[in-house]
């Protein structure tokens, strides 16, 4: 082929040259020419742009970026309304150990149900930081993704306008010298497809830019996105983190504290074992004590009940009472209402044992309070019971509501109230002894509830 002649050029302000004439575009030039040559039988079929697929995926991983955020947010929604159940249900296990006079099998409970859910939350906090790592993998890889699109979207910018410099500072041969140059109709087909393929890469350049500038759009949003969301959710699984530390504080706090009360519970029960076995070498006289016992104490209801009903009748206690009642004192609970593995009780229904109060173990003279404001009915050994007597102190707060407070002291600190006494709630009534049948300085507590013994707990 021959070589192409030179045109003459006229230098522009840039100081490159450019064509004295401007002639048809590359495009439209060459497909005149093949269009002439071939009769109109070539068709030129716009390329798909190079970068579609990164397009797509762009928009794609955004997409799926979204999705994520939305359930990583309702994820931490969901924890931190678990931490804060969590958080509650320790308070109040906490709260349970410091009441006055902690019911230890409900609080043992409590706590393994808060060590469940503790390890729970630990790992539902773990997997949180797990996220948090790999988003951060994810912005790293963004990150490096958006440095390099830009220098490759300016590096093809930079081949496309120089190919368009090439193409209108470079002198080019006419079609008609085209044509006529050719040695043969080959010839004219070679260069002719050789102009038309070098336009077709340049359009195509230029479609990859517009699709690398969108990908690079679609890339800005989805690391800013990561980027925030990042940082959202480090802040919250640092949040999850602290919370779940003072969790486990609180737990062992709380395991801790069960230990000491159950330890000092036990060390109650082992004197009162002790005392038991001594009562319980003899079976026959202490089944007949028993029996005697609950007897005594059945002459001294039937005694309380006549003395409730004429004091419902002169006016000085309500018919029902509306109110609830508090502890008499603070101590240990050594046996707690209901079916008991303590052989001294009496049965009752299907328990072979049962206790109708709570006993509550304190040091000697510790100060017995009123449960609550009523009129005191009975204070004293109980007359129908076998020495030793107990002494009792016992409280009309209703027609329907009574409070009886045994083994107090009688020397040297004997009841301070006496019958027909009006008390109010807290209000000193007797001290810790131990007359009666016992085995330590307790108190044993019971609520009688519309002439029945009811769980005194159901009335705090």
């Amino acid at each position: 082929m021959t070589t192409p002649l030179m045109r003459r050029r006229t230098p522009d302000q840039r100081g490159w040259s450019r064509p004295a004439r401007p002639g048809p575009g590359r495009g439209v030039l060459l497909l005149l020419v093949l269009t002439t040559l071939l009769g109109g039988a070539f068709v030129s079929v716009p390329a798909r742009p190079v970068s579609a697929d990164d397009l797509s995926d762009a928009i794609a991983r955004q997409k799926a970026l979204a999705t994520r955020i939305a359930k990583q947010k309702a994820q931490v929604a969901t924890l931190t309304r678990q931490q804060k159940a969590l958080s509650a249900t320790l308070a109040s296990t906490r709260n349970s150990l410091n009441q006055v006079n902690t019911d230890l099998t409900s609080v043992r409970g409590q706590i393994v149900q808060a060590t469940v859910a503790v390890a729970a939350a630990q790992a539902d906090v773990e997997a949180l930081d797990t996220q948090v790592a790999k988003l951060d993998t994810e912005l790293t890889d963004l990150e490096a993704r958006e440095v390099v699109k830009p220098q490759e979207l300016a590096a093809r910018k930079a081949l496309l306008a120089d190919r368009i410099r090439q193409a209108y500072d470079t002198d080019r041969t006419s079609l008609l010298e085209t044509i006529l140059s050719g040695d043969t109709f080959t010839d004219v087909l070679a260069e002719v497809s050789y102009q038309l393929d070098f336009a077709q890469q340049d359009r195509e350049l230029a479609e990859q830019i517009v699709a690398d500038q969108k990908v690079l759009a679609v890339l800005h949003q989805t690391v800013e996105a990561t980027r925030a969301q990042t940082v959202e959710l480090r802040t919250a699984a640092d949040d999850q983190q602290a919370q779940f530390q003072a969790q486990l504080v609180s737990l062992a706090d709380s395991k801790a504290r069960l230990a000491a009360l159950e330890k000092e519970t036990e060390r109650l029960l082992a004197l009162q074992r002790a005392s038991y076995e001594q009562m319980n070498k003899d079976k026959a006289k202490l089944a007949a004590a028993i029996a005697a016992s609950e007897k005594a104490e059945a002459e001294l209801q039937k005694k309380i009940d006549k003395l409730v009903a004429e004091r419902a009748r002169g006016g000085s206690i309500p018919s029902i009472y509306n109110g609830t009642v508090e502890w008499p004192l603070a101590g240990r609970i050594t046996q707690e209402f209901g079916c008991t593995g303590f052989a001294w009780e009496p049965p009752l229904g299907n328990c072979r044992n049962f206790h109708r109060g709570i006993d509550i173990a304190a040091p000697m003279y510790t100060p017995v309070r009123a449960a609550a404001p009523g009129v005191v009915l009975f204070a004293g050994p109980n007359p129908y019971d076998r020495s030793p007597k107990a002494w009792i102190v016992i409280i009309a707060h209703a027609e329907n509501l009574v409070t009886w407070y045994a083994h107090v002291d009688n020397n040297p600190k004997p009841p301070v109230v006496r019958a027909g006494d009006r008390v109010v709630a807290g209000q000193v009534i007797a001290f810790v002894g131990v007359t009666g049948r016992t085995t330590g300085p307790h108190v044993d507590w019971r609520v009688e509830f519309n002439k029945t013994f009811k769980n005194p707990r159901l009335f705090l």
